[in-house]
Order: structure tokens, then sequence, then C-alpha cells
């Protein structure tokens, strides 16, 4: 059965639950399901931020840059986990375990700065405080 171009997103999207990220082989079926060609698939995965091209790592942590956690020092805990991981937004870390990412609101505005590890929120933050919780969970494996 032959996808509609329309599904294009959700097919990606459904791809990466799958298997976390979308291999070049994974775009290329989508294509041709599809109908469309492998550049257009690209172009979409490439645009949308919320696809990824390459594996993440264990662990996914988005510390959020909205106003409210900018205001109370989120550029501070941003830079702070760069630091300890050697990794920017975007980037996962040699080991594995961490991917880092950034995004504009986590909802949690009472709780700013704030960050989350995978599903978790974690809330007025410190510099320290991030890296304690990194510490902590790399720990646990």
């Amino acid at each position: 059965m032959r996808g509609e171009r329309s599904d294009l997103i959700a097919i990606l999207q459904e791809v990466q639950s799958r298997v976390g990220y979308l291999p070049e082989e994974a775009m290329q079926r989508v294509a041709e399901h599809v109908g469309v060609p492998e550049s257009e698939v690209y172009g979409v995965a490439t645009f949308y931020s919320q696809f990824r091209l390459t594996p993440g790592g264990k662990s996914t942590i988005r510390v959020c840059q909205g106003t409210a956690c900018h205001v109370q020092g989120g550029a501070i805990i941003l830079k702070a986990i760069e630091d300890e991981l050697g990794v920017g937004p975007g980037g996962t870390t040699p080991d594995g375990n961490f991917t880092l990412e950034t995004v504009a609101c986590l909802g949690a505005c009472a709780l700013s700065p704030n960050m989350t590890v995978d599903d978790e929120v974690y809330g007025q933050l410190t510099p320290e405080k991030s890296l304690d919780i990194l510490n902590e969970i790399a720990e646990r494996g």
C-alpha cells in the first residue's frame, strides 16, 4: 500500500519513535513509500528540529532557554552542562550517554531555570545542581 505525500511527517515521526532517529536507509524507504524524491524527505527531516539524523544518547537533556529561564540564568545552566559534557546543543557525548538539546519553553516557568532529562523535570537549577543531577543519572547507568 502506497502512502500519501500528506503523511510524510507522520511517517517520519513513527520511524523515529521506533528507531530513535532517521537513518538514511529509512528515509529512502519512506521516499519510495510516499512517492517523493529522497531530497524532499531529507528536506523535511532537516527543516523540523524534532527529527534526528544521528542516534541520540541513552538520555536526552533539554535545557530551557525561554524568557523566564533566561532571566533566571538558563544560559549559565546550559554553559555548565556544555562544559561538563563537552558537547553543544544537538550533540551527543562520545560515550553515548547524553544528547543535549535546547528548547524555547518546557512549560514549567515557575521552576525556572529548568531542564528535563528524558521526561523528568528538574527546576530551580544552579550550575552545580544541574551537574549533580547529570552525575547521578550517569552513575545509575
